[in-house]
């Protein structure tokens, strides 16, 4: 049954890619995925971990991505493709979404030299607390550089409250977490990093190893540990990593890396 489920939320997640540039609705998502469009929302939710529009809205990010490292269309013609009618609002939601506007990040090439924080939530004399943990492996992907951060939500998009980068999977400490409900979201680098930079395809082929452990909880002086996450293939129906890469080369040489910027 969960996997007639799955492969029901699959088929519709197929749909969205192939019409990303329509307005598709709940209905029209329903009807694909052959549930009525109540039970259809609550299902999808449980398999992706996010609402149906808020899966929709990653995968247009994602795809618009693509589109300016592999293309030489405007901004606002890829904002038109991916379903936007105001390239500002594409450009706003790209920008708090990805962590660079659009037009930045194709003159980078899809990657960052920063992995900023969300410095609003942490200031002098505020609560905090510590997640300790272990990034584990997949058996296809022993080693590699890792991200993980603490994101309020199942996307690793917009600047997450804390964040580090291993040289490699293994046990990871993040101090000062602020008081709230965060999800450890983690993802991997693989390949050459000499190589990956220079690469023009697919920025996204590049993370194909994703993980999760959440929610949790955070209230003043709270340390977790075990905070454990399993590195796995990223499947059709995991939410889009929406974060630009990191530069593997300068990351290299400065693991861990943690920018806190309160901009």
């Amino acid at each position: 049954m969960a996997y007639l489920v799955e492969e029901a939320v699959a088929r519709v997640i197929s749909t969205m890619r192939d019409k990303l540039g329509e307005q598709l609705t709940i209905d029209d998502m329903a009807r694909s995925a052959m549930f009525s469009k109540f039970h259809f929302s609550r299902i999808f939710q449980r398999v992706t971990g996010v609402s149906p529009g808020r899966f929709l809205s990653a995968l247009r990010l994602q795809e618009a991505k693509q589109l300016l490292v592999s293309t030489q269309l405007n901004v606002t013609d890829i904002s038109l493709r991916v379903g936007y009618n105001s390239v500002g609002t594409f450009s706003s939601r790209f920008t708090r979404s990805v962590g660079l506007s659009p037009t930045t990040y194709r003159r980078l090439g899809g990657f960052t030299s920063e992995i900023p924080v969300d410095g609003h939530r942490w200031g002098p004399g505020q609560a905090s607390g510590t997640v300790r943990g272990r990034i584990y492996p997949s058996p296809t992907n022993p080693s590699g550089l890792v991200y993980v951060g603490l994101f309020p939500g199942r996307i690793p998009e917009g600047r997450p409250a804390r964040c580090t980068i291993l040289e490699r999977p293994g046990p990871y400490v993040l101090e000062h977490v602020p008081e709230g409900v965060w999800y450890a979201l983690s993802h991997s680098i693989t390949g050459d990093p000499d190589q990956v930079i220079g690469l023009s395809t697919d920025r996204d082929a590049l993370v194909p190893f994703v993980g999760s452990c959440g929610p949790l909880t955070i209230r003043r002086d709270t340390v977790l540990n075990g905070v454990d996450v399993r590195l796995r293939p990223m499947r059709p129906i995991d939410p889009p990593v929406l974060l630009a890469l990191l530069d593997v080369r300068k990351a290299r040489r400065s693991v861990p890396v943690i920018q806190d910027i309160a901009a």
